[in-house]
């Protein structure tokens, strides 16, 4: 008997060390990993010297996980020294994250610059500091090469860049960014953390994160002060009689969500687009009270051009259309397409002033202007 109880002693001593030691673990493990709340696509883990960033989600229907060790200590064997200090980005949703860690004078190269809007980088690329690298998912590697960067940002549609894997072969670092695929607002803009880490900024990029996660948050209880909620449009034909407007689990979905709108399809299922017939959008949004962004179109005439029968939805009768297409760069490039992503608290207060202008009297908008 005494055995017995020893025996059972020692066990649950035995026991007693192991689960604090998993607890133990768990919790370093825990700790070395950064809290990204909302975007999906990556994640960040800070081990001693070395920093690793995990791409989930390089792009679309991608079964593939790309990780990246990063250190700032040149001894060890890594696959990126940071900081940077010569970056290539390929999309302009990169752009104003990087302008907002103060890192703008590090881009060296871009693919068809004429679409960059920021004024700060517009400057540098007419000044010759930015060098033009051919088109996406077309890039001219010689000049690329030319260039000399520390690392080249890409993205990708459906599978690995094959330029981009050219690049990599040539000794240039290349990491994945997969900002545009997630799948709600805050979710992008948190990619300012990816960038935060290249720079060795992480604790700049994670305040200016809360500060737009803040700003957003605020924004969407001010909104839950509207005592009636508009039907809301959205999209247009764009080719043959299809009508394209998102799916009720889109970015865009939870943007009029979020601003306490009746979005007319936000029990559709989908994270992309629906596809629907000119007449079965009309049967059911004829009476819409407001209609956002109405694809590519900048004017109601050239809706009029397009289908007669636009000037039948009530939305056009009252002029309430509105769209961001109108504000744009110097050289056209659509400014909501560049920092929207990056400033989501700013395309719901958009949203709010459209539907609900008493709840933000002082506020200009900044994305969006009304069709005429």
């Amino acid at each position: 008997m005494k055995k017995l109880q020893l025996f059972l002693f020692i066990s649950c001593f035995i026991s007693l060390i192991s689960c604090n030691e998993s607890k133990k673990k768990k919790t370093e493990t825990a700790e070395n990993i950064q809290l990204i709340r909302y975007a999906k696509g990556f994640q960040i883990k800070n081990e001693n010297e070395i920093q690793k960033i995990i791409i989930k989600n390089p792009y679309q229907n991608s079964d593939e996980v790309f990780e990246y060790v990063l250190s700032k200590n040149k001894n060890l064997q890594i696959n990126l020294q940071i900081p940077v200090s010569r970056i290539v980005v390929t999309s302009t949703t990169h752009i104003p994250m990087i302008e907002l860690l103060g890192e703008e004078n590090s881009i060296v190269g871009f693919p068809s610059t004429y679409y960059i809007s920021s004024e700060k980088t517009r400057q540098r690329v007419e000044n010759g500091f930015i060098g033009e690298i051919g088109k996406e998912n077309l890039l001219n590697t010689e000049v690329l090469l030319n260039l000399e960067p520390d690392l080249v940002v890409g993205y990708s549609v459906s599978t690995a860049d094959k330029s981009l894997e050219i690049i990599k072969k040539s000794g240039i670092p290349i990491i994945y960014n997969g900002d545009w695929l997630e799948e709600t607002p805050l979710g992008r803009a948190e990619w300012i953390q990816f960038f935060g880490i290249l720079f060795d900024k992480q604790k700049q990029a994670d305040s200016i994160f809360k500060t737009i996660e803040t700003a957003y948050l605020e924004a969407k209880q001010l909104a839950k002060k509207n005592k009636k909620k508009p039907t809301i449009l959205s999209g247009a034909v764009m080719s043959k009689d299809i009508w394209n407007l998102p799916a009720g689990e889109s970015f865009v979905a939870q943007f009029l969500a979020d601003a306490n709108l009746d979005y007319l399809w936000k029990n559709s299922t989908g994270k992309g687009s629906l596809s629907l017939s000119f007449e079965s959008v009309f049967e059911k949004a004829k009476d819409a009270d407001f209609w956002i962004a109405p694809g590519y179109f900048s004017s109601k005439e050239q809706l009029l051009q397009n289908n007669k029968m636009y000037a039948e939805f009530a939305a056009f009768k009252n002029d309430k259309i509105y769209t961001p297409t109108l504000k744009k760069g110097k050289t056209g490039g659509v400014i909501y397409y560049e920092l929207a992503p990056t400033r989501p608290d700013l395309v719901l207060k958009d949203l709010i002033k459209i539907t609900h202008p008493e709840l933000l009297p002082n506020y200009t908008l900044t994305f969006f202007e009304k069709m005429n």
